[in-house]
């Protein structure tokens, strides 16, 4: 059978019997695929330490002839992220677009969704320390937009109202975006404050200049986003790469 290849990124990777891992790998010409990396366990594998999380290559694996597993043959290392490793914050924020990516993205080729996904862990990898969180609240939500998530902030989710940006914004992360002032009052929305408002904008855009957030505004800035994927995304699933995002105050107050 042909061998496929494609560049890719590992998503995560667990042991499977003494010698070899199962992988995730996030690929850009065929979507989220698993495969198993026989071997790479072993001190002299072929694969020698590529197979590690975050670690991006060009995949090379054989279809299955029965069932989902693919037999991953080679992994040719293109970049091992080592400074992703050596900062927590950088780490935090990386595994949770992985998970994301891995739980949340399909098995159709969508080119867009892995660039989104290489850029946001470039950014993530490379920002300064103080940019760090802001990045990986950007990348979560740049991924979140092109799998199809991206949340309403110009109009009503619920009647379509176009919302006034004033003094206070109403935010639901169960519906999906901005409530306007009648719906808000059925609803138990997150009201931002409009410099919040301002921040989420530009943490959308990823274009725009990166807003400077303190300790106290990126918890917040992460616990929303948090809310929004549970409610649009992960739909009750648990995520611990992103509670443990969540539970750290990754910026120095």
């Amino acid at each position: 059978m042909a061998v496929i290849q494609s560049d890719a990124i590992v998503l995560s990777a667990i042991r499977y019997g003494e010698t070899s891992k199962i992988v995730r790998l996030a690929t850009r010409d065929h979507g989220v695929l698993s495969a198993i990396a026989k071997g790479a366990s072993r001190p002299k594998s072929r694969f020698g330490a590529s197979v590690q999380v975050l670690s991006h290559g060009l995949a090379h694996w054989i279809p299955p002839r029965h069932g989902e597993l693919n037999t991953l043959t080679a992994f040719d290392l293109v970049r091992l992220p080592i400074r992703l490793g050596e900062s927590l914050p950088r780490y935090a924020g990386a595994v949770a677009l992985a998970e994301v990516m891995h739980r949340f993205a399909s098995g159709e080729p969508d080119p867009l969704v892995f660039d989104a996904l290489t850029d946001a862990l470039a950014r993530v990898e490379t920002s300064s320390e103080t940019e760090v969180e802001a990045e990986g609240i950007r990348g979560l939500w740049q991924v979140l937009g092109v799998l199809g998530f991206e949340p309403a902030l110009d109009a009503c989710v619920l009647d379509g109202t176009v919302v006034e940006h004033g003094a206070r914004f109403a935010f639901s992360a169960s519906e999906g975006g901005a409530l306007c002032a009648e719906c808000a009052h059925s609803r138990s929305p997150h009201w931002l404050e409009h410099a919040d408002y301002l921040d989420l904008v530009s943490l959308l855009d990823a274009d725009a200049p990166l807003p400077p957030l303190d300790a106290r505004h990126a918890a917040a800035h992460r616990r929303l986003l948090a809310r929004f994927v549970q409610h649009q995304v992960a739909e009750g699933a648990e995520l611990p790469a992103l509670e443990f995002w969540l539970s750290e105050p990754w910026v120095t107050p």
